[in-house]
């Protein structure tokens, strides 16, 4: 407790078999080592013998650009928690840092209260009676010592109570502690999923030429700094949001990131939103939530549409058919058709 006190002693100002004889037995052994092998090349872990088409390459990859980005959002799930949890441990420990000092100065007036009595001397008050040359002034002082012993019983239970509380605090804290180090855990876990992921798309990747790379990384309707076309948006505050994602046409696609340089797909539309004074969670599953549920017959544009069953993909509804997002590692801010995905709900956010 005293090194917790002592480190936070002054609030913040502002604060990782044999094979069978039989031929029959073999061949059977032989097809399923060969499809277990075909297998383990499509998870990108093949060997240099495995030799799979563009058209496998780009599939896996599509498929591991979208496990990457399910992980991310889960990434920055637990980088909210643990951002929560750190700023709750800095609670606790600023609050504990003031009730500390109150505990002090409460023990600094019992101090005080002692040192008084020690100097007046423990004498019987009727043998004090019978001395005193003044005995109506005496009784009189006795009245004043009766009304300092209460007090001295009243700030003994005060430092009692705030030993007490400082105590749960501290309990507190530790149990806050323990919750931190948890989501750093979790947050390092969900870290290496997502590079694990992308490792692997890019080790894919490597297998194209440099046509076949071009061509699968084309960014096609990214026009950077694009003017937005006359839209009737759901509201003013939806059509800011419009506008702002038009302005991050060609900003890169960075896994976890919220702009300005640079985006995911929820911090795209979360940085939209907030710019038009709307402040959303962080991530696809919990933005969904964020809103009015619509129709995707109701689409305007500034609304949120979400693909792929699990809610991993968001973008900005701009009208036609179309969105901007943020598609994917390698990629860059851009239109596209809402058809490109599976469709998964629309939310309005105001």
């Amino acid at each position: 407790m005293d090194a917790l006190v002592a480190a936070h002693r002054k609030p913040k100002q502002a604060r990782r078999y044999p094979f069978a004889a039989r031929p029959a037995a073999r061949t059977a052994t032989t097809l399923a080592l060969a499809g277990a092998a075909t297998a383990t090349a499509f998870n990108g872990t093949g060997t240099a013998d495995t030799v799979l088409t563009p058209a496998q390459i780009k599939a896996r990859v599509d498929q591991l650009y979208q496990e990457a980005e399910a992980a991310t959002e889960e990434y920055n799930g637990a980088k909210e928690r643990t951002v929560r949890a750190r700023e709750s441990l800095d609670e606790l420990r600023e609050e504990s840092a003031r009730r500390a000092e109150r505990l002090n100065a409460g023990r600094d007036a019992l101090g005080a209260i002692a040192g008084a009595q020690y100097r007046a001397g423990a004498v019987d008050p009727v043998i004090r009676l019978a001395l005193e040359s003044d005995p109506d002034g005496f009784l009189e002082r006795a009245a004043v010592d009766r009304l300092v012993g209460q007090r001295q019983a009243a700030a003994v239970a005060d430092v009692r109570d705030r030993l007490a509380e400082l105590d749960r605090l501290r309990d507190r804290a530790g149990h806050r502690v323990g919750e931190l180090r948890s989501r750093q855990d979790e947050l390092a876990r969900r870290k290496a999923v997502v590079q694990r992921k992308l490792g692997a798309a890019e080790r894919l990747l490597k297998q194209l030429d440099s046509r076949q790379r071009a061509a699968y990384g084309a960014p096609g309707a990214d026009r950077p700094g694009a003017r937005p076309p006359e839209v009737t948006a759901a509201s003013p505050r939806a059509a800011r949001a419009v506008a702002y994602a038009y302005s991050a046409l060609g900003r890169p696609y960075v896994w976890g990131a919220t702009g300005p340089a640079s985006y995911d797909c929820s911090g795209l539309t979360r940085a939209a939103w907030r710019a038009a004074g709307v402040s959303l969670p962080r991530t696809t599953y919990t933005q969904i939530g964020a809103g009015r549920r619509i129709d995707r017959s109701e689409l305007a544009p500034g609304d949120l549409v979400f693909f792929y069953p699990g809610i991993t993909h968001v973008g900005l509804y701009v009208g036609g058919g179309r969105m901007i997002h943020a598609p994917r590692p390698g990629s860059t801010v851009r239109i596209a058709s809402i058809d490109e995905m599976p469709f998964a709900g629309a939310t309005r956010p105001a």
